[in-house]
This record gives structure tokens, sequence and C-alpha cells, in this order.
């Protein structure tokens, strides 16, 4: 009898330890988890005034399980593994829901707007550009956590009645239409004159943003009201993030990083995370189209003039969750 309850208590043990060792988050990506907690602390602020308000819950995804990081109120779903010292936080624990390569901010628990993000190898990122895009996800949720975000984008009357929110990617832009298509590359040609000046003073400058700005009232008056509205909110919204998410990653290009991130094995400095996030930006606007790259192209474009802004009008961010949706009220008359 005593052998048997003895083995019992061997098999109870290790499957506990199984289980514990499967509901774990593997070191690495602690450290790359709190690696972006730490540069949101010591830079999110330089970039958006009480961008450290909003919240940063993360979910991170992967194949059997998901966990749940710096959430003030888990569903009943979650079982609490204990408190983490370096990710400073509780950490949680459910089998999968959501797939493994996802990159998305939106309310996925309790109501509360979540970042839920597949680990570097499942989203085919490297550690260092993994990271920038959490702080780029963590900018949605700055935006999302405006009190009056929900209601603003309900005044839009974009959704056609649908409650989920996948107008924002299946909104019918008129992507396909020759003369949309035309005007938009004009546009985008425009934009890189602008934003790409050489010399950086050059003379040309002011003739080539009234070239820039009548061009987009071009494209404007080719849209009707609602299709222009859809773009203004995705210039806003992603494109804005986009931005956020280059000048972040240029702000730390200094950066020291912990010493248990260089030593991942896909550790690179982050200037050139950086550099590669802007020489993205400009290529896409320079070869992207409309009618292949569909919403894709917004997310560059409003970048672009995220930077523009920063050369034309050094305060739009005061008036970015003031006057929402239209980039174009933000430049100087």
């Amino acid at each position: 009898m005593r052998f048997f309850l003895y083995l019992a208590s061997i098999i109870f043990f290790s499957s506990n330890i199984f289980i514990k060792a499967q509901s774990s988050i593997r070191y690495e990506d602690k450290i790359r988890i709190a690696e972006a907690y730490r540069i949101a602390e010591l830079y999110c602020n330089k970039i958006w005034k009480d961008w450290d308000k909003a919240p940063f819950a993360l979910l991170l995804i992967y194949d059997d399980n998901e966990f749940l990081i710096n959430h003030p109120s888990p569903t009943e779903d979650f079982e609490l593994i204990g408190f983490d010292s370096l990710l400073k936080s509780n950490v949680y624990y459910r089998e999968r829901v959501f797939n493994t390569n996802l990159l998305a901010t939106f309310p996925a628990v309790n109501g509360l707007t979540t970042i839920v993000a597949g680990t570097p190898e499942n989203t085919e990122k490297s550690s260092v550009v993994w990271i920038i895009t959490i702080l780029h996800e963590h900018f949605h949720q700055y935006q999302y956590s405006q009190p009056d975000y929900y209601s603003s984008v309900n005044e839009l009357d974009l959704s056609g009645g649908d409650e989920t929110g996948m107008w924002m990617l299946n909104y019918p832009f008129p992507y396909d239409d020759e003369e949309v298509n035309k005007q938009h590359k004009k546009l985008t040609e425009a934009l890189l004159k602008v934003v790409i000046p050489f010399p950086p003073d050059s003379r040309l400058f002011h003739r080539d943003l009234t070239d820039f700005l009548e061009e987009r009232k071009n494209f404007k008056n080719l849209l009707n009201e609602k299709d222009y509205k859809y773009f203004s909110f995705q210039l806003w919204q992603e494109g804005i993030a986009r931005y956020t998410e280059y000048k972040i990653a240029d702000m730390i290009s200094n950066y020291e990083p912990s010493e248990e991130l260089i030593a991942l094995k896909d550790y690179k400095p982050f200037y050139e995370a950086a550099d590669g996030i802007r020489e993205n930006i400009f290529n896409q606007i320079k070869e992207w189209s409309l009618k292949d790259n569909q919403r894709l192209c917004f997310y560059s474009f409003g970048a672009a003039e995220g930077l523009l802004l920063d050369r034309v009008n050094k305060n739009w961010k005061e008036q970015y969750f003031e006057r929402k949706f239209f980039l174009e009220e933000y430049y100087p008359d």
C-alpha cells in the first residue's frame, strides 16, 4: 500500500512539474517584454503627453497557451501563475484562443484594450523589431483610451452596421478605381518630394509643400464623403501609429539596452531598426499602389505626413486628440 501511495505521489509531483513547465513564459520573451516596458517608461511621454496613462496589458500567444501580463482584472478562464519580478506583474495563463501570428490591439480581455501578440518567431520579427512593434501597439492603446475615442469613431458613420470593428479593415474603399489610383500616385509623388528634400533646407520646400497640399485636395475631391473620411481615419490612426513607431525607434538609437537583450541571438542595435523603419516608410510610398496594397498604403503615407507635420507645425500633437481624424487640419494656414 505504501508503495502505491509513494508511486502516486511521484506521478502527482511529476505531472505538476510538467504542467508548470507548460504554463510559463520563456525567459527570452520576458526579456523582450521587460525591455518594452522599460523603454515606454523612459521615452513614451517624450513623444506624446500622458502616454504613460494608457493601459499596457499584453496577452502573449504561444502554440498551446496564452499568457496575460499587466492586466488588472483577468476573466475567470485565466489561472494565476504568480508574480514575476522581471515583468513586475502578476502573470496569468489559459489555453490558446487567438492565432499565434497575431499582432493587434483590441478589448481582448474583460473589456480592457490589450495587446495580443504572437512570439517573434511566429510573427517573423527579430527581437528588437518585435519590441518596437509592441510599442506601436501600445500607441493604439493610448489612442483607444481617450474618453471620447469610440463615440468620435461612431460619429464618422462608416461601420455600415458592423459592431465588431471589422469595418476598419474591410471598408469598401475604391482601391480598384483607375482615377483614384492615378491621383493617389500623383499624391504620393508630391509627398515624397516634400518629405525627402535634398538638400534638407531646400529653398523649394515651400513650393513643394504647396504642390502636395493641392494634390491632397484633388484626391479629396475625387472621393465621396465617406470614402474620404475612411482615408483620413486610417491616416490618423494607423499612419500616426507607424510614425510613432519610427519616432521612438529613432529616439532610442543611442539607448543602452539590458545585457540580457544584447545576449539574445538575433539582437541588433536599435538604430538599425530605426533606419529600417524609415526606409520602409519611403519605399512603400514610392512602390506600393492602392490597387495592390490597399489600406496598408495608408500606414506609410500617414507616417510620412507625421514627419512633415513635425517640420511645419511643432505643436500639431497638441491638436491630435482635440481635432480627430483629419491630419490636414494640423497644417498652418
